[in-house]
């Protein structure tokens, strides 16, 4: 399927399924993933993680957010790149351009040596550990950075966006790393 279609196509097809799910059946899988990551050891060991609010029907981690205690950072999208600040339950958000859910700016950063694990919300990702995002390449500049690029990412997407082979650039980055309502694996 996927070797017939550009990554706008295959965006758009992705979100619309994804989209599809009865609010039920997204909100049992996003359960399902969230005890899926609370099984893995890497995320266990995790003292402050880096994660995102759902947009667009992405599966919900929300519950995670609640029963640790751990640090939380959520990204702030500045221009074309992301700032990680740290976000307690109570904590105001705030709804940027993309109308997506952030941080207010005033909320203490989150440096990059205090991060032990990155969850990277995902359109789709392939076999390889490639992601399709939205298209924007935040996560990718992100992760391309130094600081950030020995960090271990968990891609986060339903198992039906977990395909055999998605079209990459040059400038795309893996994760290490899936989880879907089925699986929780290393992928490299």
């Amino acid at each position: 399927m996927t070797d017939f279609l550009d990554k706008a196509q295959l965006r758009r097809l992705m979100i619309k399924k994804r989209r599809s799910h009865p609010t039920k059946v997204w909100r049992e899988k996003s359960n399902l993933v969230c005890d899926r990551l609370e099984s893995l050891a890497l995320f266990q060991k995790a003292k402050t993680v880096l994660a995102y609010f759902s947009f667009k029907q992405e599966l919900d981690l929300s519950v995670l957010f609640n029963k640790s205690d751990r640090k939380w950072g959520f990204p702030r999208c500045v221009g074309k790149s992301l700032h990680w600040h740290s976000w307690e339950t109570g904590d105001k958000l705030l709804v940027n351009d993309f109308n997506i859910c952030e941080p207010s700016p005033q909320a203490p950063i989150i440096a990059s040596q205090e991060v032990d694990l990155i969850l990277v919300p995902a359109v789709a990702i392939d076999r390889f550990g490639y992601r399709l995002g939205y298209g924007g390449g935040f996560y990718d500049r992100f992760l391309s950075l130094e600081q950030w690029s020995n960090k271990p990412t968990i891609g986060i997407v339903f198992d039906e966006a977990y395909l055999p082979k998605l079209p990459s650039d040059p400038w795309d980055l893996q994760v290490d790393y899936i989880c879907t309502e089925l699986i929780c694996e290393q992928l490299k």
